[in-house]
């Protein structure tokens, strides 16, 4: 089946595409009937003038079609649609074939939206050493992701280094601010272990950043600020505030495990946050004037009124000494917190920990 039809979406041309894999993208939601749809060199049309396209029992418009106010000749069937006009422009890009990834999580608004992508497999291997290892990342689940941007008049933000490429009318600047302004840009990385610049990314098209095997969490916020794990951010819209939070206290800067400093992240927008662990392992514990205490080093972020310290596990320190608990990580007030508690799992089996940890459970159950 011939490649030949193009769609533009945000002010972006794809294509070619087969008919089915038009009718594909109707069914999947990223042509609607006002998508403008285009067979060869013909001419732009909204896709509800495509017959064929959304009334083959596949996909149904959400919004009910305002009444027509002119009489419209019919829709011409989908094979039949074939008016040639003067050569134009070509494309600005070809979209990527659809069935090699898939969206697993998103977000969006009138001016941006951000995808978190999946690819199926991996095949390309050119040695068998390689080629040994994406196999068994197939088998294991272990997938590549990408974090897709699209912008229609917006800005993004994005970790230094992390562009792949990009498409439409988009305009890349990274503003220092003068001697004094890269000086602060530079402990803000000593300090946060974010980017000490972060790129700015404004106006129409979309940014694919750098394929990875990590995992991304993405929040929403709505005038709040978000306190986060160093480097934890990835990137968002450009109406966020990426800076550095200090810690209150002395106890918890000495021994909460993250420092004197965390990331700090202020106003609306989307953001996402680059995770140790699946976002399906991430568990969020809502506190309502509530003490939440956790003995290691796993609470990734943490929303709202809420005071971070390190106590004892008892109320004396020979108690602490003997209970095996040692210090905690301590959550106070009124908010958010979210954790990772398979997040020791996976440092210790990247050391080398399978071994030690059936030692430990053979010891165990000896002792037993």
């Amino acid at each position: 089946m011939a490649a030949e039809w193009y769609f533009r979406v945000m002010g972006t041309d794809f294509g070619p595409v087969s008919t089915q894999e038009l009718v594909q993208q109707a069914a999947d939601g990223k042509i609607g009937p006002d998508t403008e749809i285009r067979k060869g060199n013909g001419a732009w049309v909204p896709a509800s003038r495509i017959a064929g396209l959304f009334d083959r029992g596949v996909v149904r418009s959400k919004v009910a079609p305002a009444p027509p106010t002119t009489v419209e000749p019919p829709p011409a069937p989908l094979e039949e649609v074939n008016v040639f006009v003067p050569a134009q422009k070509p494309p600005l890009a070809t979209a990527p074939s659809w069935n090699k990834f898939e969206v697993i999580d998103s977000a969006e608004d009138d001016q941006f939206r951000v995808e978190i992508l999946a690819y199926s497999s991996l095949g390309g291997a050119k040695d068998h050493q390689t080629a040994a290892t994406v196999y068994f990342a197939n088998q294991a689940g272990i997938r590549l992701k990408q974090v897709r941007i699209t912008m229609r008049d917006g800005e993004a933000i994005a970790e230094s280094g992390a562009l792949h490429f990009m498409l439409g009318q988009i305009q890349m600047e990274s503003k220092i601010g003068g001697v004094s302004g890269l000086g602060k840009a530079m402990m803000n990385r000593f300090i946060t272990k974010e980017a000490a610049v972060m790129p700015r990314y404004r106006g129409t098209g979309q940014i694919y950043l750098e394929p990875s095997f990590s995992h991304f969490l993405i929040y929403r916020l709505n005038g709040e600020e978000v306190i986060a794990d160093k480097g934890m951010f990835y990137c968002g819209q450009g109406t966020l505030d990426v800076g550095s939070a200090i810690q209150k206290n002395v106890s918890s800067a000495l021994f909460g495990g993250e420092g004197f400093f965390q990331t700090r992240i202020r106003g609306a927008g989307i953001c996402v946050l680059e995770s140790p662990v699946p976002v399906d392992e991430v568990m969020r514990i809502d506190l309502k004037d509530e003490t939440l205490q956790v003995d290691g080093n796993f609470a990734l972020m943490r929303t709202g009124r809420i005071e971070f310290s390190i106590e004892k596990s008892t109320r004396s320190l020979l108690g602490t000494l003997t209970s095996g608990e040692g210090l905690l990580q301590t959550f106070r007030g009124t908010g958010s917190v979210w954790l990772a508690p398979t997040q020791s799992i996976y440092e210790r089996l990247q050391t080398g920990g399978i071994a030690s940890m059936s030692a430990a459970s053979r010891t165990s159950n000896t002792a037993t």
